[in-house]
Formats: C-alpha cells, sequence, structure tokens
C-alpha cells in the first residue's frame, strides 16, 4: 500500500466537548518527524477533518486508538441473548449511534445505559448479570495482543484508567457517520485511492521501537526521540508540553509510515473474513 501522509489519534471516550484525550499527529512519506496538529480538538472536530481529507482525495493513512468492535466469535454475537444484537460491525455502529443519538458530543452514554445493553457491560458500581467473571470477554485479535506481549482489555469493561470501552463506543458513533466517507480496513475491502481508516493499539509501536515492558508512558523529549529513530524518523519540534496522548500519536504515526510498506501486516495469518465482518482487526498484530 502507498501513501502521501499518515495520521494517528489518540481517542477517548470522556463524555466532553473537548476531551483531553485527544491528540493527532500527521507525518507525511519521507523521514521528517510527525508533527503534532495542536488543537483543543472535539469528537465532531475531528468527524469533520476526516470528512474533509476524503472528500480533497488525501491519500492517507489514519490510525484510531480504539475497538470498533465487540468480541463476536467467542459467544457467536456481541450481545448474545439480546435479539437486538447486530449481525456485523457497520450494524453494530449504527446500533450505538441510533441509541446515543440524545447524547451531546457524541457520546455513549445512552447506550451503556440501555437495559439489554448494560447487561453485557461493567461499569461502576454496576455490574451486568452477563459479564463473565474475570476480565472479559476478549476479541480474537486481543489474544493476539496479548501473544505479543501488551497487555489488552475487554472493551466491555468501563471500570479503571486503562478502560478501552468508552473510548470504543464513542469511536463507532464517528465510523457509523463515516460510513460512504472513508473505509475501515478490514471491515471495506482498500480502495485505490483516497484515505483508509485502520484500527491501532498505540502500545504497540512503543513496544516495536523499544520500549521496555511495564513503562507505559513517553513524557519527554529525548525519549520520545529515542523511539522515532527506531522507525527512521527524524527528531520532533519540540512540544510546548508532552504528556502521553501527544506522544503516543506521534509515536504512532511514525511507525504507520513503516508498517504500511509490510504486506503481512495487511494480510494476518488470523483474519478470517468472518472476523473481517464482525471484530475487525488492530493493524500490526500477526
Amino acid at each position: 500500500m502507498s501513501f502521501t501522509d499518515f495520521i494517528a489519534i489518540d481517542w477517548s471516550g470522556q463524555a466532553v466537548e473537548r476531551p483531553k484525550g485527544l491528540a493527532v499527529a500527521h507525518a507525511r512519506a519521507g523521514q521528517a518527524a510527525p508533527a503534532l496538529v495542536d488543537r483543543a480538538w472535539s469528537r465532531e472536530d475531528i468527524l469533520e477533518w476526516l470528512g474533509s481529507l476524503a472528500e480533497s482525495g488525501t491519500r492517507a493513512l489514519i490510525g484510531l486508538d480504539l475497538s470498533p468492535a465487540f468480541p463476536f466469535e467467542d459467544e457467536g454475537a456481541y450481545f448474545p441473548g439480546w435479539d437486538a444484537s447486530p449481525p456485523d460491525g457497520p450494524a453494530l455502529w449504527k446500533l450505538v449511534d441510533d441509541l446515543s443519538a440524545g447524547d451531546p458530543h457524541l457520546a455513549a452514554t445512552s447506550f451503556v445505559g440501555h437495559p439489554d445493553a448494560r447487561r453485557h457491560f461493567r461499569q461502576h458500581g454496576d455490574c451486568g448479570d452477563l459479564f463473565p467473571p474475570g476480565r472479559g470477554r476478549f476479541r480474537i485479535c486481543e489474544h493476539g495482543q496479548e501473544a505479543m506481549r501488551l497487555s489488552p482489555y475487554s472493551c466491555f469493561n468501563l471500570v479503571g484508567a486503562s478502560q478501552v470501552g468508552k473510548s470504543s463506543l464513542t469511536g463507532m458513533r464517528v465510523l457509523h457517520r463515516l460510513r460512504g466517507t472513508i473505509g475501515l480496513w478490514p471491515f471495506d475491502p482498500l480502495p485505490e485511492t483516497g484515505p483508509v481508516l485502520v484500527e491501532i493499539y498505540t502500545a504497540l509501536p512503543a513496544r516495536l521501537a523499544g520500549m521496555r515492558k511495564g513503562i507505559s508512558k513517553i513524557r519527554d523529549g529525548a525519549t520520545l526521540d529515542a523511539l522515532l529513530a527506531a522507525f527512521g524518523s527524524a527528531p520532533h519540534r519540540p512540544l510546548p508540553r508532552y504528556d502521553d496522548h501527544a506522544t503516543d500519536a506521534i509515536l504512532s504515526a511514525a511507525w504507520l509510515r513503516v508498517a504500511a510498506t509490510r504486506p503481512e501486516l495487511w494480510s494476518p495469518a488470523g483474519l478470517t473474513p468472518g472476523l473481517a465482518r464482525t471484530e475487525g482487526w488492530t493493524f500490526g498484530v500477526p
């Protein structure tokens, strides 16, 4: 796959207009370091910006740090026992967006409060009766993440600083609204022109760049430059502030520029046609 632009978006499920955790980094083909697109982003802003990239035909590989779907393969359904459980990813995104239509800022509070949906989630003070004992359900590609010595969390877990469920749900609302505008691999075939969305896990580029297990945050320029060098990137322009959202996005954009050229990452061994329709796949997991 050949791209001119590489964009990484560190997502946030915080139910406010401008979440502090939203960060966007943009790299171009070559060796220049990715630049932080520094603004107080809202999810609506990002939705509009991505739409403009599609309208301009920018050949961009865009990584979203969120899970685009829930586990399906293990139970044969996203929400076993619920007759409205969708059959595939796009139908899931529509359901989440429809049931959350009244929530401002593309939040998804209403979805997890729905009487049938809430049974599957672990929330503060409310663990659904269909949330299994232990860590919860996982997608097939998340088992692949574990095999890479990463530490994925179940999307059905909405408790704790490392939970990813809220980000994933708000991301599904955005994916539904981008439907027909930008395709998401592997749910959609790869187009020959224009932008492409992929799911990323920002801990993966950090680990590949040499960050030791147990260290998860990059909060200084020297460390960021050392990790960027592992992907053939020049040093970054100093930032006015360093936080793990900005540095995760910058490093992930540099990794996408390298990873996009590896054919095996576009055809992972574990990805089946069924998973491509239902659970999707994290780009970079073999």
